[in-house]
């Protein structure tokens, strides 16, 4: 600087709103085809790294996809990031592999039936070319190995066609036998064909198989371990801590962290089951249970600090290093009701049905069954700022609660950076929201090939802001019953509960029933 002169940086305005576009689509219905209940997708999850995608199912399956863009044109992974994303290409993911997790079982102690619905999927840290993943249930927790096999085979037979003295049937059986001898997995012909038989004084010449390793592979998954009989309630959550060697899984009283090595034992670190519980009649459980735990999840760096919200609307942040009984928490998020707006609805809707934090871990993001909102965790004041995903369904509350979609949890996701939150609604659209300062986007989008097919310029208001100015999106009602506020007929039967957004690019994978569909931006 010279003479004075101050250098003033040029102000940088919010980022703009992302054109999004469709990508993939996988098992995608054709029109009039019914959904089995089965094939519904219940659980999605990328991997850290964004390289990998798995989906779980009612049915109890697993489906793992891979990405395969970033392999073409022999380039790495690091090179593709350090130079912008080539036109007219797109993440691009393939069928990888799948497996059936848990079966269904049947509690006889308690005459309940165990479902064999995937609850959640957590990836875990890889180890030599092996991926490894916890999925659960409403009780049991497993972990998986998937891991490339080469396959096996066998290349020649205990009989030799050329030393062996035998008739001419025999010498055609040996020959018979030997063409089939190619096995995969080192497997062996069937001795009990008929068209075998051993040649008068038997064999007189006899070798061991030779077994060779062939190019081709076979992906194989393997239980490695299962974590059971910990909960009494279901199981509405696990997370991996950042330390890879210990995880949680909460359930509707408690929260109990797990070591990944040790199946047979858990510590119970939550516990809000209240002492003389067995003791109390169905309907004095019901006054006291009115809040209970819905989501937990572990900070992404620091391995001492868990979140978990709760049915009341509340998210405690504990300490795992004040107490093995973390019964006090470190700190309490909760917003404030207004003056004279609590009705019968209010405690419902103000459920939390998922958490996620931010990469850096500086912010939580929450939803409830009308809204999202994001939390600093330096400021427990109140949010920072709340995103309205389907206001214009207040009005239908009483019909909601009749036909019980009122009870739907729906997840939320943050993009990599944090500057976007998505979540999903009925009629199979999804909410993507700019949280920068000062930005106004606020997009709908739907889950088909043509996700922009509803979307309409809404107006936007802005909302109070704390510690930046972050805006809250309003979207209001239609006049017209059953019409949302694009002009659209709303449907509570296609709902889309499960979403999960890339954690490096602008991707986002979202479940419409048995269909998983893919977009980028």
């Amino acid at each position: 600087m010279n003479g004075g002169d101050e250098v003033v940086a040029a102000p940088v305005g919010p980022p703009q709103p992302l054109e999004w576009k469709f990508s993939q689509v996988f098992g995608e219905r054709t029109a009039g085809e019914e959904v089995q209940e089965v094939d519904i997708i219940s659980a999605i999850e990328f991997d850290r790294t964004g390289d990998h995608l798995a989906t779980g199912d009612r049915g109890g399956r697993v489906v793992l996809f891979e990405r395969t863009d970033t392999k073409d044109h022999g380039s790495s992974r690091r090179d593709l990031e350090r130079t912008d994303y080539p036109i007219g290409r797109h993440p691009e993911f393939r069928y990888k592999t799948e497996f059936q997790s848990h079966e269904p079982e049947f509690d006889y102690l308690k005459s309940l039936e165990i479902e064999e619905k995937i609850n959640k999927i957590r990836w875990c840290q890889t180890a030599n070319g092996a991926l490894f993943l916890l999925s659960t249930n409403d009780k049991t927790i497993k972990f998986w190995k998937v891991q490339e096999k080469k396959i096996k085979k066998i290349s020649d037979m205990n009989l030799d066609p050329l030393k062996a003295v035998a008739n001419g049937s025999v010498a055609s059986s040996s020959n018979s036998v030997c063409s089939r001898s190619y096995l995969a997995n080192g497997g062996y012909p069937d001795r009990s064909s008929n068209d075998f038989s051993f040649p008068p004084g038997g064999i007189p010449s006899l070798r061991l198989p030779m077994v060779v390793t062939t190019h081709e592979t076979n992906l194989m998954a393997r239980c490695r371990r299962v974590y059971a009989h910990a909960h009494d309630y279901h199981i509405n959550s696990i997370s991996n801590n950042s330390d890879g060697e210990t995880f949680i899984s909460a359930d509707d009283l408690r929260i109990n962290l797990w070591n990944l090595e040790i199946s047979s034992q858990s510590f119970n670190i939550v516990d809000v089951k209240p002492a003389n519980m067995e003791d109390l009649t169905a309907l004095k459980i019901i006054f006291i249970l009115s809040e209970v735990i819905t989501s937990a999840e572990f900070h992404p760096t620091h391995c001492n600090t868990l979140a978990y919200s709760s049915s009341k609307g509340s998210i405690r942040l504990i300490d795992l290093r004040q107490s093995a009984l973390c019964d006090s928490h470190a700190k309490l998020f909760e917003e404030q009701e207004a003056p004279g707006s609590r009705s019968f609805f209010t405690e419902i809707i103000a459920s939390i049905s998922d958490i996620k934090f931010g990469q850096d871990g500086r912010y939580i993001l929450s939803r409830d069954y009308m809204t999202l909102k994001l939390w600093d965790i330096n400021m427990d004041s109140g949010p920072v700022s709340t995103f309205q995903v389907h206001e214009y369904l207040r009005p239908k509350l009483c019909d909601l609660y009749e036909n019980d979609s009122i009870f739907d949890k729906f997840e939320c996701c943050l993009s990599g950076d944090g500057l976007r939150v998505a979540t999903g609604s009925y009629s199979n659209l999804f909410r993507v929201f700019g949280c920068a300062p000062g930005t106004t986007e606020a997009t709908t989008l739907e889950a088909s090939k043509n996700p922009m097919r509803r979307q309409v310029q809404t107006p936007s208001r802005p909302s109070r802001s704390l510690s930046s100015s972050i805006t809250r999106v309003v979207r209001r009602g239609a006049e017209s019953p059953g019409v949302d506020a694009n002009g659209n007929s709303f449907d509570f039967t296609t709902k889309l509960l499960h979403l999960a957004w890339h954690p490096t690019e602008h991707s986002i994978a979202c479940a419409a029933a048995n269909s998983l569909y893919m977009y980028y931006a």
